[in-house]
């Protein structure tokens, strides 16, 4: 983070950057709006992949994701943030997407955990690094809940994510997608 300094209380900083408060919020609400994303891709992926050999994984993932969308409504509610105002959006979105990735296969359905999930995986690791030594408890559930992103994106991989002929195209696709959701939900 080349120019960044730290507000004296550990949070780092970049010039022009909203003020801590604000910085904490628009953290805790793109991380609910991301695991909630994530709950519905799980949940659009079941509804057409419940039956077959991956679903098992499936469900295992979409409990983790649920598990860490608890801990952010929690954080909602306790740090007075109100959720993205894309919400409804996300909730139709993830489910197409994950619905649709499915429909393609199973490893289609793969390739959509392992580009969703590198995204997620750098944006904590940069959220992270932005704690610095502020917020020891949400840097903690952070980093914490990136170590399961990297474990999704690797059953992915492992389950032949990359294997499926329309992987580049898919991958790159949902990567930008995700950036682009991530940037919305941090700001609206």
């Amino acid at each position: 983070m080349s120019g960044a300094g730290e507000d004296g209380n550990g949070l780092r900083r970049m010039p022009g950057d909203p003020p801590r408060e604000e910085m904490l919020a628009r953290m805790v609400r793109v991380n609910h709006a991301g695991e909630f994303g994530a709950v519905r891709i799980y949940q659009g992926q079941l509804a057409v992949l419940g039956g077959r050999a991956c679903a098992p994984a499936i469900r295992a993932m979409a409990e983790t994701e649920q598990d860490h969308l608890r801990t952010f409504e929690r954080a909602l509610v306790e740090r007075r943030v109100r959720p993205t105002l894309l919400h409804p959006l996300w909730n139709v979105a993830g489910f197409v997407l994950g619905a649709g990735t499915a429909l393609l296969g199973e490893k289609a359905a793969m390739a959509c955990t392992v580009a969703v999930e590198e995204v997620i995986e750098e944006h904590y690791a940069d959220q992270a690094e932005t704690l610095g030594d502020a917020e020891p408890e949400l840097r903690r559930v952070i980093e914490s809940h990136r170590e399961d992103e990297i474990e999704h994106r690797d059953i992915g991989l492992a389950n032949g994510a990359d294997t499926h002929p329309l992987y580049p195209v898919l991958s790159s696709t949902i990567r930008a997608g995700t950036r682009l959701a991530i940037w919305l939900s941090t700001r609206l």
